[in-house]
This record gives structure tokens, C-alpha cells and sequence, in this order.
């Protein structure tokens, strides 16, 4: 049995953490050159996202128990027998490749079909590839941190830090979308929170969440006047993360509720994320309503 999370979760985890040091050795200057083709948000794909998608689902689908993979890349679930369902984002922030930031893989587990809410997830994780690769991982309702090492024969998974809490005084703050495109309420919130906090922000959700979990904080991708909606994944990008980020002590919000309490209609859909301290989201909400 995996350490990661109990029965089934746990070995998806697993085999999310060992497909890590392949992942990440994708990530090299062949991987920047665009794919001919797009996602099904309409975002072009390059050759890293879908050389880490075809590693998860090969990886993933071969699990017994696993019954569906869903990736952001892909516009159906497949199916792969009976099981759990799993959904990623195998390459969070792979445009951050040209410049060599940071970037990840979101996982969220589902006992259920697809698309799924929080009230059926077993567990969620990120990987962050960062100076070096660890995995955060929410399940039981506390959240551990491991380093992912590539060994000799296979990955080493060790953990870092047990029972991951937000700090009780939040430091940073990172808010995704073009100013000019917020709506006025949600801009006001903003101009409160800069003057309390610190501008942390690099274009990949999984490093821009990992900061607020460390420091303590509030992220967000807002909807804006021109696509209410927001950019990012409630099923790939939004629940896992708040599922994280709720089991760190923290709080998540669409603008009126706890992403937890939402059920995506569709595969795809889109939300509005805010993320952080409770404190700090309550006040968005506050200024939203």
C-alpha cells in the first residue's frame, strides 16, 4: 500500500509520483516547440503537455482499479475499466517552458464518474517542478509534502513535511487575468489586499498556490467583464487545488461558495478560483456580493 493516501488513491498517487522524474525530463527545449493541434479550452498544445498526458494515462490506465482518465488535454474521459476516475492537468503552466519558471501536475481522484464534485473526491495532489520536484498531497483531511528523487531503478518518494497548514498571518497575494479586464469590485478588493500583502505571481497555478500555502496568502483567476467564467478548469484545476488548500485550513471560493460545493456540468467548464486564507476570502466574498 502506497503512504500517500489509503486503497485506491493512493496508488494513483503513487504512480503520479513515479511518472514525476519522466515528466520532468520531457522538459527540455524540444518540448517548447508548439504541437499542430489545440486542447479542448482552445489553448495551443506543445509537445511536453501531450508527452505528459500519454505518460499518465499509460501509467494511470494500467491500474486495476482505475475506471476513467480524464485529462485537460483530452476532450472525452477514456475508459479504463472499473474504478475510480481520475483527472489531470499534466502540464499546469507549460507555457512557463520558453522562459524555464516553473510549472506542475494537478491529479484529482473521484469515486465517481466524471464530471464530478468535491463530495466525491478521495484525494488531490500537485507536483511542482521547481529547483527540485516535490508533491503536495491532501487526504484524510490533512496534507503532506514529499520530495520526488529519480533512483537508480525507480523514484524515490520521501516526505518533506507532515500536516501542511496555511500560516496563520497570510504574506503574498497573485491574481491571474489582465487588470484592465477585472471587474470593478473585484479591482477594489485588490487595491486593499496590496497594501497588506506581497506580489508573488509567475503564470503557473501549482507554484502560485505552493507559495500561498507556504507564506500563507490569497490567489486567484477571477472572472472577468469579458469571460465571466474565468479561464481555468473547475474539474481539472479548481477542485483539487481548493481541495488542497481547504485540507491546509484555508478556504476556497468561486466568488460565492466553496468550489468543494460545485459539480461542473460539463468536462471542461470554467470558473472563477480564489484561494488562501479564510479570512481573505471571506472578504472577497464580501466584496463580490
Amino acid at each position: 500500500m502506497s503512504d500517500l493516501a489509503p486503497g485506491t488513491a493512493g496508488a494513483v498517487l503513487d504512480a503520479v509520483a513515479r511518472t514525476a522524474p519522466a515528466i520532468r525530463a520531457g522538459l527540455d527545449e524540444r518540448s517548447v516547440a508548439d504541437e499542430d493541434s489545440e486542447n479542448p479550452s482552445g489553448e495551443t498544445q506543445l509537445a511536453a503537455d501531450v508527452r505528459a498526458d500519454r505518460l499518465l494515462e499509460e501509467r494511470l490506465g494500467a491500474i486495476d482499479s482505475v475506471g476513467t482518465y480524464a485529462s485537460e488535454e483530452r476532450e472525452d474521459a477514456i475508459d479504463c475499466g472499473e474504478g475510480v476516475s481520475v483527472a489531470v492537468d499534466p502540464l499546469d503552466g507549460s507555457s512557463n517552458l520558453e522562459t524555464n519558471n516553473p510549472m506542475g501536475t494537478i491529479v484529482g481522484v473521484f469515486d465517481g464518474d466524471l464530471p464530478a464534485g468535491g463530495d466525491d473526491l478521495l484525494a488531490s495532489a500537485f507536483v511542482l517542478y521547481g529547483p527540485i520536484t516535490t508533491m503536495t498531497v491532501a487526504a484524510d483531511g490533512r496534507v503532506d509534502e514529499y520530495v520526488i528523487r529519480e533512483g537508480a531503478d525507480r523514484a524515490e518518494i520521501v516526505r518533506r513535511d507532515a500536516d501542511v497548514t496555511l500560516p496563520a498571518e497570510p504574506t503574498v497575494y497573485g491574481f491571474g487575468g489582465r487588470v484592465p479586464d477585472w471587474p470593478d469590485e473585484f479591482a477594489a478588493y485588490v487595491e486593499e489586499v496590496e497594501r497588506e500583502l506581497k506580489l508573488r505571481y509567475g503564470g503557473a497555478m501549482v507554484a502560485d498556490v505552493n507559495q500561498v500555502l507556504r507564506y500563507g496568502g490569497t490567489f486567484a483567476y477571477p472572472g472577468l467583464t469579458d469571460r465571466p467564467e474565468g479561464k481555468l478548469r473547475l474539474q481539472f484545476e479548481g477542485i483539487p487545488m481548493a481541495h488542497v488548500i481547504e485540507s491546509a485550513g484555508g478556504s476556497s471560493s468561486d466568488g460565492e461558495r466553496s468550489l468543494l460545493e460545485k459539480v461542473p456540468e460539463e468536462l471542461h467548464e470554467r470558473t472563477p478560483v480564489h484561494l488562501g486564507n479564510r479570512e481573505l476570502i471571506e472578504r472577497l466574498e464580501d466584496a463580490l456580493a
